[in-house]
């Protein structure tokens, strides 16, 4: 996603298995604990499912155009 300094930062599009209960915040937190502050997403998403194209493909064009 566009951002003022870095240009671009990352966004992450979640979708939850049946059952789990993980928030944004959850998941945000288990990254930081995890991962260098740099290659934690700025956003999360929670998304009932991934757009796909007939092939079965993610449609990342369709991700960049969510809010």
């Amino acid at each position: 996603m566009p951002d003022e300094t870095w240009g671009e930062v990352g966004r992450a599009f979640v979708v939850r298995v049946a059952g789990a209960s993980a928030t944004a915040a959850d998941l945000d937190e288990h990254l930081r604990a995890r991962l260098a502050r740099y290659k934690v997403p700025k956003r999360i998403e929670l998304v009932d499912e991934l757009p796909l194209s007939p092939a079965g493909k993610i449609l990342r064009r369709s991700l960049r155009e969510v809010p």
